[in-house]
């Protein structure tokens, strides 16, 4: 008996791998994924801090050298967008609606990992999907190109 495998008995178990339940499960998590990320709604990159000043002013409470009581707390917006810093003062009335801004775009983030990680097993267990169902339909003929100096050359040799 002859246990080796021929070329086209490997063509034959790569194209079958698109319907192993492996990657239709995966396909699955990727689909439930979309829908998942479909429903976030609006986001917002960063995270949200608690700051204190000390003004610095003389008699002010925040620079008591017995019981300093700096201002605040201030709510405070950090992030990084296109490689620019930035931070902006939150106001208390903002900060639940920001905060759940913030909260979104964590879960976001957490979505599109996973989905990239399941992207990534899916790739590993055979050839994608698409290139698969790509049809191998025979191309129509060309014509030959002709020269542009094609006419010329015939004057030419017509004299």
């Amino acid at each position: 008996m002859n246990d080796r495998l021929t070329s086209s008995g490997i063509i034959n178990i790569i194209s079958d791998m698109s319907n192993t339940p492996a990657v239709q499960d995966i396909d699955e998590k990727i689909l439930h994924l979309k829908h998942q990320l479909m429903k976030l709604g609006p986001l917002h990159p960063g995270s949200l801090s608690r700051q204190y000043q000390v003004c610095g002013k003389p008699g002010c409470k925040c620079v008591d050298p017995q019981n300093p009581r700096p201002h605040g707390p201030y709510s405070k917006l950090t992030y990084v967008y296109h490689g620019k810093f930035t931070c902006r003062f939150v106001r208390a009335g903002s900060l639940k609606e920001v905060a759940a801004l913030v909260t979104a775009f964590k879960t976001f983030r957490q979505l599109t990992d996973n989905w990239i990680a399941l992207a990534i097993q899916r790739a590993q267990l055979g050839p994608l999907e698409r290139a698969a169902k790509k049809s191998k339909r025979p191309r129509k003929a060309r014509k030959p190109r002709q020269r542009r100096d094609a006419p010329r050359l015939l004057k030419k040799v017509e004299k």
